[in-house]
């Protein structure tokens, strides 16, 4: 899947889970650039995103993320799986 693609998808989700259709999401984006993203957010954006894209991520992956960007290469490594 393309990056493109996928960031479309997340620009989606995160509008929706954090309640603001005009945040712009970019892969330099991090949790620090978007108001309402706490820890409670974060576990339902995560559940938002696997859900989207039908998998399930590690604790691992999602502790090691810190930008949109590597969330995306996160998806783009479980879509070739």
């Amino acid at each position: 899947m393309e990056r493109e693609s996928i960031l479309e998808k997340l620009t989606g989700i995160f509008r929706k889970v954090f309640d603001n259709n005009s945040l712009e999401v970019t892969e330099s984006v991090t949790a620090n650039d978007v108001e309402k993203w706490d820890s409670l957010t974060n576990i339902i954006m995560v559940d938002e995103v696997e859900k989207e894209f039908g998998i399930k991520f590690k604790l691992k992956e999602i502790m090691k993320l810190r930008n949109v960007g590597d969330l995306i290469t996160v998806i783009q490594d479980h879509s070739s799986q």
